[in-house]
């Protein structure tokens, strides 16, 4: 994998600001941060809360990727029953924001060694997962990686724990599955970004997985699949 952020990174006033996707200002994510974190005061806590909102209470799905700009906004993720790892990292990038934690996002290839046949399909037959989002949050003095991709009761299904975060170690993808085979490994950094750079990964997926893969604005989470 290519080089990483440090997590001596400086913090910069635009990891507290607004973005157009980021929109950590926007009525929908201020009454989300309020509903998840109330007057909790520690901002590692407040951090923890966060991440746990949005990993269970979005369901993961990866087989609706929207292609309308308003879909990848924080406020309009905020207010979705399911979603996959951009957007929910968006959110929980814009809530860290909005409970006065720096955050940025952050993008790697991921490889998935459990692809399941229906979307290794509708990938055009590649495993390799590119632009996976998590949310780089800064507590303690360092920045640290949380990706609130796949919700609890979706990793009961499967028999493993959900990723956990203590606000202090990276909590990243599952490495291993249940049964102690290969899962996901991390093989691409793609960089930190104080703001969703869509077309940037839009044009990535279309290069990569050809049409298939994007347009898909609306339907039903799947709950049958166990991938990025």
């Amino acid at each position: 994998m290519t080089a990483q952020p440090t997590t001596e990174d400086p913090v910069l006033p635009e990891h507290l600001a607004p973005t157009e996707f980021v929109d950590s200002d926007s009525p929908q994510v201020r009454a989300y941060v309020a509903r998840v974190v109330g007057d909790e005061p520690d901002p590692v806590r407040r951090a923890v809360l966060l991440f746990e909102a949005v990993r269970d209470g979005i369901w993961y799905d990866p087989h609706h990727i929207a292609s309308a700009r308003a879909a990848y906004r924080a406020s309009a993720v905020a207010e979705a029953p399911s979603n996959w790892c951009v957007p929910k990292a968006v959110l929980l990038t814009a809530a860290a924001r909005a409970a006065g934690i720096p955050a940025r996002l952050g993008f790697a290839d991921v490889r998935n060694h459990l692809t399941s046949s229906r979307l290794q399909e509708k990938m055009g037959g590649a495993d390799l997962f590119v632009y996976h989002g998590y949310t780089d949050l800064y507590l303690n003095g360092r920045w640290v990686k949380a990706t609130p991709a796949f919700n609890a009761e979706l990793c009961a299904r499967f028999g493993v724990a959900p990723i956990p975060f203590d606000g202090d170690a990276d909590a990243l993808m599952h490495e291993f599955t249940g049964d102690g085979s290969r899962h996901m490994e991390y093989v691409r950094y793609r960089g930190v970004y104080t703001d969703l750079p869509l077309d940037e990964i839009l044009r990535e997926f279309a290069q990569v997985y050809g049409s298939a893969m994007v347009g898909h604005d609306a339907g039903p989470a799947e709950v049958d699949e166990f991938v990025r």
